[in-house]
């Protein structure tokens, strides 16, 4: 699974991408949808590279790719998707294949030395100049419940008796989201309003969301999908992944209390969904490859969701943390301050077995798809992944440096997630930031 394209003492002729700490050297080369900031140009498709942005169609039409590609073919199929592509859909349409053929173009055009430079300087962006546009039409959503922590963790809050339901063990939990409402970071939203009903009351009300809360999570994009009536095999299921996002499932607490039940999340969970603008590569992500595992006293996967390949490397090593700035704390320059963090090698389920579950019963998967991994907490409680879990239910609330409290999110909060890849021997492989922020609701009483 590794190749030249990972090899950790290749630099680029772009110096920005071999500072230590970057989220974007040489190595990761992530996809997005850009165009320059303040203008209202069409969104073109661009790979994050240091602190600069490639733009990917002019660098294809300038033929300064086509002598750097060893895949003929693939890198062919890759040009031919991204011609006058305004989203990534064509390209995660053309499979593993075409965007593997173009990452490696993309790597040794942009090496230290490599003849393309100065071609491919007159094609680059700064991150701080652009503006950054949802990376693919998303067609369908679904967020799963893959973290037993969390599950485990909000069911201990409100069935002590049994926090984890029989089907936890056996099978990938799962709902299927709002894609409308999802925003690339940065994403500022209105508080939600919806039925509330306290413990204590006769009746619902209609009001604005006092509990809400972020949920850490990681974003698959599926690549190229399937016809309906095939399901896609645990063995092969990450063929048919693009790449990975970094996902805040926000949602409102209170409203979830009371409509949850018989069907599961509604208005707690459609009003907004944030992620990170940059797609990283399954391949990008080869360094940080882990055995997937399951605890011997646990259900062992059915064989349909089993494979050697995802016991030996199905799992992924990748750090995420949460960092939450108020409004006093912005409006004094005082910068984020990380409440969490936590690890994507917890995961219970992986994310072979979220593909292979999903589509078992003959479900088709499209390009661009988005699968949401469900809150991404750890096994232990300053790992938790959202407020609902760090705060007990809101009754042990946060004291933050600047001495504020919060034990779920206030109106002008903003949250920020991160996530990388980084151990000796491989080079530091960043998502960047996923980040959003509250505004007030806009009524709590609209018109009958």
């Amino acid at each position: 699974m590794l190749n030249e394209t990972h090899d950790p003492r290749v630099g680029s002729w772009l110096d920005s991408a071999n500072q230590p700490h970057s989220d974007f050297p040489l190595q990761n080369l992530p996809f997005g949808l850009f165009r320059r900031a303040g203008s209202h140009e069409p969104y073109r498709c661009g790979i994050a590279i240091g602190d600069q942005i490639l733009d990917l169609s002019a660098a294809i039409a300038s033929d300064a790719l086509h002598a750097a590609a060893s895949d003929t073919d693939g890198f062919a199929a890759a040009s031919a998707a991204l011609t006058h592509a305004h989203t990534l859909n064509d390209l995660m349409q053309a499979g593993s294949r075409a965007h593997s053929a173009l990452r490696r173009a993309l790597w040794r055009a942009l090496r230290t030395d490599a003849p393309q430079r100065p071609v491919l300087e007159r094609c680059l962006t700064p991150q701080s100049q652009a503006q950054m546009g949802l990376p693919a039409h998303i067609g369908d959503y679904t967020d799963f419940y893959a973290s037993i922590h969390h599950a485990t963790a909000v069911g201990r809050l409100f069935r002590p008796e049994q926090p984890l339901l029989p089907n936890y063990r056996w099978l990938p939990v799962g709902y299927h989201g709002r894609s409308s409402s999802i925003g690339v970071s940065p994403q500022w939203f209105h508080r939600p309003v919806g039925q509330v009903r306290p413990g204590d009351a006769a009746a619902p009300s209609l009001q604005a969301s006092r509990r809400l809360d972020f949920e850490l999570e990681l974003g698959i994009f599926v690549g190229a999908g399937n016809e309906a009536g095939r399901a896609i095999g645990v063995g092969e299921a990450e063929s048919h992944v693009f790449g990975l996002c970094l996902l805040n499932d926000w949602s409102a607490r209170d409203l979830q209390a009371w409509e949850a039940q018989p069907l599961g999340p509604f208005l707690s969970k459609n009003f907004a969904t944030t992620i990170s603008p940059w797609i990283v590569t399954l391949e990008a992500l080869a360094p940080y490859r882990l055995p997937w595992q399951r605890p011997a006293e646990d259900p062992q996967p059915l064989p349909y969701l089993e494979a050697p390949e995802l016991r030996s490397a199905g799992a992924l090593d990748i750090e995420l943390e949460v960092a939450l700035q108020t409004e006093s704390m912005r409006r004094d320059g005082i910068a984020p301050e990380r409440i969490t963090r936590s690890n994507f090698r917890h995961c219970y389920w992986s994310i072979a077995q979220l593909i292979a579950h999903h589509t078992v019963n003959g479900c088709n998967l499209c390009a661009g798809d988005l699968l949401g991994s469900g809150t991404q907490s750890g096994p232990l409680p300053e790992e938790a992944g959202s407020l609902l879990e760090l705060t007990h239910g809101g009754k042990q609330p946060l004291r933050l440096a600047t001495g504020e409290m919060r034990s779920f999110l206030q109106d002008g909060d903003s949250v920020t997630l991160r996530g990388w890849c980084a151990r000796a021997g491989a080079a530091r492989i960043g998502f960047g930031e996923a980040s959003g922020g509250v505004l007030s609701a806009r009524t709590a009483s609209p018109a009958g």
